[in-house]
């Protein structure tokens, strides 16, 4: 780690105030740490009072250790009390993109790098690839800013081509009936590099618009275009599992470092994905954990739909009876906040009382134990690229229900690229579910999904093993770009 009396270069990491996004760069972060870098973890000041609840009740770690500490900026939003509730993700857009975070973030750095703060001087920024705002404050401070990815090498790229599909006339979409008519299903995209014969459905959603200036849309499109102002980008991927994508992400960014998965190099580093890498916005139950205890091998399909998507009463009904109608068991994570928009929907009493001995429901779980459960056999998700690089990881099949973002390209790729997902109708119905939940824990092409989920746990580790592409990923971007610094251990 250097000789005694050296000083320690410092990184500040700015995640975008997202629960998944918060979560990857908790890991690099932990990485960055463990190579002996100081490190200041920027919350907002609203997800900084969620994460010390959450700790407060036993779910998460938010108190500094030596050498890393957590530090809080204004996010320009309305203050609100209700620590449960997520904040609305179009407000959050469309603040750091009127610049409520700039300031702040530049003074915090002025005052860590002060006479009395206390630590080292500011050597590096390391900033979510949709914070990018951090800069301009790199600059002006003569420091690197490396951007993390937190999203998926296709996902991202498909947000980069937004600027393209809007110069071809192809979005924002003619008409409402666009998105019912086909449009987005029979629409070829076949010009994309390492992402053939994409359906214009298949790449990140907010594209679904007939509003030029919609927040979303805008926000991401500017933000894919502005990292290529960063001195390199990191992402949470491997190239076994991406080349194709992230060869064409290099050709397009320079120097990006794909040092996936974060989860499993956290293992290497620390023996385990320490508690210092984890953080919940929500208090986590682990009595499910014990109640999978009781459940045979590959027998019981795990259900979260992440941190973000929402779902009608209707929709609610058919899962929970596509659920109970299979037959099997299933642990099913069902969030504090809004979940399910209509607000008197709720489960219904004939469903709880006939899977009271084979369900499990909870608010929030530690997830990454859960996927590693032996007796989980398929993982039911949004395809959200954490969830999704875990179940990977843990060797787990999925059927997929993407809500938005890049986990429509995600879904594509899991289930035509990989082989070890297949998608949910966005109309969800009963039988169909019910047909699916069988399917993968007991049928045949379960079987085969499950036999390349093993394929892609085993490439997984192999990327982050000694010598492996993503650990060597890792050593250069330190090397090279952070600190200048040799070893892993």
């Amino acid at each position: 780690m250097g000789s005694t009396g050296e000083r320690k270069p410092h990184a500040v990491c700015m995640p975008f105030p997202a629960q998944g996004h918060i979560n990857a760069m908790l890991k690099l972060a932990n990485l960055l740490h463990f190579k002996g870098f100081h490190i200041t973890f920027v919350h907002t000041e609203f997800n900084f009072k969620r994460v010390a609840n959450a700790a407060a009740a036993g779910s998460s770690v938010i108190g500094s250790v030596d050498g890393f500490r957590y530090e809080a900026i204004p996010d320009g939003l309305p203050i609100t009390s209700d620590l449960n509730s997520s904040q609305d993700l179009r407000s959050l857009f469309a603040s750091i993109r009127d610049g409520s975070l700039d300031d702040p973030f530049r003074d915090l750095l002025e005052r860590l790098n002060g006479p009395s703060s206390g630590v080292p001087p500011v050597t590096c920024i390391v900033s979510d690839s949709f914070t990018s705002f951090t800069a301009g404050v790199a600059k002006e401070f003569e420091i690197p800013d490396v951007f993390f990815c937190s999203t998926s090498a296709c996902g991202f790229m498909g947000f980069y081509h937004y600027k393209e599909l809007v110069e071809r006339g192809i979005v924002p979409l003619k008409s409402e009936d666009d998105l019912v008519n086909g449009y987005l299903d029979s629409t070829v995209i076949d010009w994309m590099p390492g992402m053939p014969n994409m359906r214009l459905r298949e790449l990140p959603s907010f594209l679904r618009t007939t509003d030029p200036d919609e927040v979303m849309f805008n926000f991401t499109l500017n933000e894919a275009q502005a990292s290529h102002r960063a001195t390199a980008i990191i992402i949470n991927s491997f190239d076994d599992l991406e080349g194709p994508v992230l060869d064409e992400m290099s050709s397009t960014y320079g120097s990006v470092y794909p040092i996936g998965p974060l989860n499993l190099l956290c293992s290497q580093a620390f023996g385990t994905v320490p508690e210092s890498a984890r953080s919940s916005l929500w208090k986590e139950d682990s009595a499910c954990l014990d109640w999978l205890e009781g459940r045979e091998a590959n027998s019981v399909i795990y259900v979260n739909f992440g941190s973000t998507a929402t779902m009608t009463g209707q929709q609610l009904t058919e899962f929970a009876w596509g659920l109970a109608n299979s037959g099997h068991d299933f642990l099913w994570i069902i969030r504090p906040d809004a979940l399910v928009v209509d607000e008197s929907a709720a489960l219904p009493r004939e469903f709880l009382v006939e899977t009271s001995e084979r369900g499990f429901l909870a608010s929030w779980c530690p997830q990454e134990d859960v996927l590693g459960h032996p007796s989980i056999g398929g993982f039911l998700t949004h395809c959200g690229w954490n969830s999704t690089m875990e179940a990977i990881s843990s060797g787990v099949p999925m059927i997929c229900w993407p809500f938005f973002a890049d986990q429509q390209p995600n879904c594509r790729f899991l289930c035509v690229e990989w082989g070890v997902g297949v998608e949910v109708d966005d109309d969800v119905k009963r039988e169909k579910m019910e047909e699916m939940v069988r399917e993968l824990l007991a049928g045949e092409k379960g079987a085969e999904m499950r036999r390349k989920a093993s394929q892609w746990k085993e490439r997984a580790i192999r990327a982050t093993e000694p010598g492996g592409k993503s650990f060597i990923k890792f050593e250069e971007v330190v090397k090279d770009v952070l600190s200048g610094r040799n070893g892993f251990y």
